[in-house]
């Protein structure tokens, strides 16, 4: 099923059903500040499973990553050292995956994994979706493909992914170009992949 909402102005009560779909253990696709993504509540293992069966990765390897929607949130799963903290500070909300050494607080599912990628968009419509639901989102962007009408335009991201998921998000042209990702565990922050983000 496809779902309308503008950037600029999200419709609550579309976000309040959206994030209902999620608190049932659904998952959706939404838009980011890069590429369209698949999304479940961080907190449903049965979703956060399904999500890497669809991208056909083992969840035991799969680097995760999720999507806050504010920098305080971050402290509660993952731990910064004031080097990441002002570099995350400085260049969040953005097109940026941060990745942080995980803390106890993270669910079950992560508890194998030392570190996860931080997520924090630039776009209105995922921070109100994860700012409604109270806890962040497990987050999986959808597949490359040579044809990138299939990555950009929502119709036809429904086309094709539609029957995998309960929602799919349309929040206009996506982008075709992934997140800049930048590895904050060891002395000094690296960037690990070039995307739509530069550190400054």
């Amino acid at each position: 099923m496809l779902v309308k909402l503008y950037e600029d102005n999200p419709n609550p009560n579309q976000v309040r059903r959206i994030v209902e779909v999620l608190r049932n253990g659904g998952i959706i696709i939404l838009p980011t500040d890069t590429l369209y993504a698949f999304a479940c509540n961080l907190f449903n293992q049965q979703g956060v499973e399904t999500i890497t069966r669809i991208k056909h990765k083992d969840l035991r390897r799969s680097n995760l990553s999720f999507i806050v929607h504010e920098i305080s949130q971050i402290s509660e799963y993952a731990k910064m050292d004031d080097t990441a903290f002002k570099l995350i500070k400085k260049h969040l909300p953005g097109p940026f995956t941060f990745i942080l050494n995980g803390s106890s607080n993270l669910p079950k599912l992560f508890k194998n994994k030392k570190t996860v990628g931080i997520r924090m968009p630039r776009n209105n419509i995922v921070l109100e979706i994860v700012r409604e639901l109270g806890n962040p989102l497990m987050t999986s962007s959808i597949f490359h493909d040579d044809d990138t009408d299939y990555m950009i335009n929502p119709e036809l991201i429904d086309e094709r992914y539609g029957r995998l998921v309960d929602l799919v998000i349309d929040g206009g042209d996506g982008g075709i170009t992934p997140s800049t990702i930048v590895d904050c565990t060891g002395d000094e922050p690296t960037v690990v992949r070039e995307g739509a983000g530069e550190i400054s």
